[in-house]
């Protein structure tokens, strides 16, 4: 499987291309935003394709039509105002949702965060807009007929992954955190498997 992964340069993004460069299911490629940035996978053998979120949808098109599905972990980054977080968590998300639907690439992930529905949690969060803007992405996709999968891990560590997840659909409540490592291996699981397309799932160690 030809997988886009956008926002490749992120933290779980580089676990993601490492883990699908060494796997045999899975070819590659990495959606980054600047030449510097190829080196890191110049050496783990994923090739590169350096292009912006920011761009129209004609040019992600001709990007995304070349692949099999498309995973989409990009984010604004903590380090950005509200308005990069529209640009690239909201639109940019739902940019490449229309440019692979019109490609005919229907396989699409997106690592989202959980809690993305509950309003309540939006209020009492500090980062509001972001979750705004994934409640939203996410909205857009459910709705655009593509086959999703919607993940949606609560806070991050950089600790291994654990061998057992919590999911809120099934155990109902959900512990603090997760490993990057534990998305990263989720979304590889997630992705071949049409059990999970068109599903939500809320998770943390």
């Amino acid at each position: 499987m030809k997988v886009l992964i956008v926002g490749a340069h992120g933290k779980i993004g580089k676990i993601i291309s490492k883990k699908m460069s060494d796997s045999e299911t899975y070819s590659p490629v990495a959606f980054i935003r600047k030449e510097e940035q190829k080196a890191y996978f110049n050496d783990i053998n994923v090739p590169t394709v350096v292009s912006s979120l920011e761009y129209s949808i004609d040019a992600l098109k001709d990007i995304i039509k070349d692949f099999d599905a498309v995973v989409f972990t990009a984010g604004s980054g903590g380090s950005t105002g509200d308005d990069k977080t529209l640009e690239i968590d909201l639109d940019g998300a739902v940019k490449t949702m229309i440019a692979a639907k019109d490609a005919g690439v229907n396989r699409y992930v997106i690592v989202s965060a959980a809690y993305a529905d509950d309003r309540e949690f939006w209020n009492s969060a500090s980062i509001k807009p972001y979750y705004i803007a994934k409640h939203y992405a996410d909205l857009y996709l459910k709705n655009s007929g593509l086959d999703y999968t919607i993940l949606r891990p609560v806070a991050l560590t950089d600790d291994p992954a654990q061998d057992s997840l919590v999911f809120l659909e099934t155990d109902g409540k959900l512990n603090k955190q997760v490993s990057r490592e534990n998305v990263a291996i989720l979304v590889l699981e997630v992705l071949p498997d049409a059990t999970h397309f068109k599903k939500v799932h809320e998770f943390s160690n």
